[in-house]
């Protein structure tokens, strides 16, 4: 592990310069050079500093090897998403992104969607209404999964709910094999998106017309990933970091 380049990879994730962290820690841009190449360490004072700039974790910065991260997550970018039309459905069950998902793929087959587009695209996102109740009594969650559907696509097949998407921007970053440690890897690619975009959270209401977040899974050279989307807008923006769950 080293300190320096943990430094560094934190410094460019928050797109800044050695210069602007420099200006921002009130030293010379050669100390945040020297820094960053291991030939000074930073006092703890400047440490817990340095963890307020980057929002995260003092033991983070100076014990885990943050590079390897760059094997797990791409860069997040800011992409428009232009206007969709889909069917979705929502679950509330023990496991609902499994049970969901495959009452969405049964659909999409018996609707002929597959038969007309077999690259149909597959999205999903949590279903934040369920009770504390429901969870901690009998763990229960919600997810929703929808199908984007093709212009002019129609069908009899009922059992989904029919929805428009308007055109929106948003952040997305890439999680390389989410599955392999799901409960850290994917909650952490959130936390990522809404740390660059300096938020907290999202807004309490959301746009009738844009989703406020959804996930896209799929394989690339036999590798899966996964694909989270934060739309821009509806987060609450923030100058403070705030530890999220």
């Amino acid at each position: 592990m080293s300190l320096g380049k943990n430094i560094q990879y934190l410094r460019k994730q928050k797109k800044i310069t050695q210069e602007q962290l420099a200006e921002r820690m009130m030293v010379s841009r050669q100390t945040v050079s020297k820094w960053e190449t291991d030939e000074a360490v930073p006092e703890l004072n400047t440490l817990i500093t340095l963890c307020d700039v980057f929002s995260c974790k003092l033991d983070v910065l100076v014990r885990e090897n943050l590079t390897d991260n760059g094997e797990i997550y791409s860069e997040i970018t800011i992409k428009t998403v232009k206007g969709f039309r889909m069917a979705r459905y929502v679950m509330v069950t023990p496991n609902p992104e499994d049970d969901v998902n495959r009452y969405m793929d049964d659909w999409a087959r018996q609707s002929g969607l597959l038969a007309i587009n077999p690259d149909a695209k597959r999205i999903g996102w949590d279903f934040p209404f369920v009770s504390l109740e429901l969870q901690y009594r009998f763990g229960l969650r919600g997810y929703v999964s929808a199908y984007i559907l093709p212009d002019g696509f129609n069908t009899d097949c009922p059992g989904v709910e029919y929805a428009n998407q308007a055109d929106a921007d948003y952040a997305v970053i890439t999680v390389y094999d989410p599955f392999v440690a799901a409960l850290e890897r994917i909650p952490n690619a959130y936390k990522k998106i809404l740390e660059y975009l300096q938020a907290n959270g999202f807004r309490e209401k959301p746009k009738d017309d844009v989703l406020s977040c959804f996930e896209y899974v799929y394989e690339n050279n036999g590798r899966t990933c996964m694909d989270v989307y934060i739309h821009v807008d509806s987060v609450s923006k923030t100058d403070s970091f705030t530890n999220f769950s």
